[in-house]
């Protein structure tokens, strides 16, 4: 049974800081692609980050030089550590991992950015 358990969200003042986490079970991690996403109120879900089993990473303009995706093989995690948060960065953040056809999802986790 392939799992994904996103953990992290919370609470943050404008220019602040996050780390979301996901952990996977059930599939080989390391051969993944894993990407977060992030959906907000009344909007489409949309790429936040990627990162391939290489360690290639991609991000979406709109977090570029503010956000970084990581993993651990080891510990079957990835990560994204958010800086600089501004307010429309709130949403449900979720993970996804993806190999070949295969795409699995992780519920999210709640970042909401307010003073």
């Amino acid at each position: 049974q392939v799992q994904l358990v996103e953990s992290g969200g919370g609470l943050a003042q404008p220019g602040g800081s996050l780390r979301v986490s996901c952990v996977v079970s059930g599939v080989t991690f390391s051969s993944y692609t894993m990407g977060w996403y992030r959906q907000a109120p009344g909007k489409q879900r949309e790429l936040v980050a990627t990162i391939t089993s290489g360690g290639t990473t991609d991000y979406a303009n709109s977090v570029k030089g503010r956000f970084t995706i990581s993993r651990d093989n080891a510990k079957n995690t990835v990560y994204l550590q958010m800086n600089s948060l501004k307010p429309e960065d709130t949403a449900v953040y979720l993970c996804k991992a993806n190999y070949m056809w295969r795409n699995y999802w992780g519920q999210g986790t709640q970042v909401t950015v307010s003073s």
